[in-house]
């Protein structure tokens, strides 16, 4: 990103107007730029008023304004977030704020800063910020290693072992691993088209989804069954909820469990479990002092979340 041939504001010596602001020049015109000497490039940190800013997009890019109007008139309050309407925000261009207002804009200033700079964009950047060992290797997390060079390796929760490996970057998460190299860290983006197209889920929500009760971790999942790890806050409770196509299976493993299971209430303590049938009325609670966790299965012929049919919430969900 590039903001070329700046020129001295009257009004304060350290901003310089902007003549043109030119978004990922192609190599040439990027290799001109700094063969001349006089441009200044882009960190990507924008500062504006939001009525200033607002004004500009309008002005700049009418409709883009117009649809995330449109998904905001149809939002919904959810606890302390707003969440706009999909379906309306789909209709919003994808475009970024380069695109749609900073290289259309003539409102625009700038101010050069003399330091260093790395906006961390892909894993290879991660990688230059981290320490190396002798062999410019950097592991992070459960890691054994036998002759590997210019290597990352990140791990959240499992052992990940190399063995002579070259300039590659090898990222363990609980949602995915990327093993790729580290001069094709910019094409990460093309593995979520694919996901994308494959209709996967990794690239819409983590393994480990967090709630206004607690969290809940989905440890394995396969045709007709899901388990799950569920952490309910002291004085948490999920909804009362039914499911139409859908069995579970709760086991307590630390903690106390309040259990509502049609016109039954009872207590579960660590290693009890109880079942609860499809179509009935349940909900689980935490009326202990210490977080609960809860081992679920899940079992039925459909297991996606909107079967969960919420009849009360306690947190306005219902």
């Amino acid at each position: 990103m590039v903001t070329s041939k700046p020129k001295k504001s009257d009004a304060d010596a350290s901003f310089s107007s902007v003549e043109k602001f030119v978004e990922k020049p192609n190599l040439e015109t990027a290799q001109s730029y700094l063969d001349e000497g006089c441009y200044f490039w882009n960190s990507g940190m924008f500062v504006f008023k939001t009525s200033v800013f607002l004004k500009e997009l309008q002005l700049q890019s009418p409709d883009l304004v117009t649809a995330v109007e449109a998904a905001r008139e149809h939002s919904t309050q959810d606890l302390d977030f707003i969440r706009i309407d999909k379906n309306t925000f789909a209709q919003a261009p994808n475009i970024s704020i380069d695109y749609a207002l900073m290289e259309k804009s003539k409102n625009v200033v700038c101010v050069s800063l003399d330091a260093g700079w790395s906006d961390v964009g892909d894993w290879k950047s991660f990688s230059d910020l981290n320490d190396k060992d002798a062999s410019g290797n950097s592991f992070i997390g459960d890691s054994i290693d036998l002759g590997s060079t210019n290597t990352l390796v990140f791990s959240r929760d499992k052992l990940v072992a190399t063995l002579g490996v070259d300039n590659l970057m090898i990222i363990n998460t609980p949602d995915a691993i990327l093993v790729a190299d580290k001069n094709q860290a910019q094409q990460v983006k093309s593995i979520i088209t694919q996901i994308e197209k494959q209709k996967r889920k990794e690239h819409l929500q983590h393994r480990e989804i967090y709630r206004p009760w607690g969290c809940y971790d989905a440890i394995d999942d396969g045709d007709r069954y899901q388990v799950n790890l569920i952490r309910v806050k002291p004085g948490g409770s999920l909804s009362l909820q039914i499911h139409h196509h859908r069995a579970e299976h709760w086991i307590v493993v630390k903690g106390t469990a309040l259990v509502q299971k049609g016109n039954e209430e009872y207590l579960l303590s660590e290693n009890e479990s109880t079942y609860i049938p499809v179509g009935i009325a349940h909900r689980l609670s935490n009326p202990g002092k210490i977080p609960l966790e809860i081992v679920e299965v899940q079992s039925g012929s459909y297991l996606e979340e909107d079967d969960v049919v919420r009849l009360e919430d306690s947190y306005g969900r219902s």
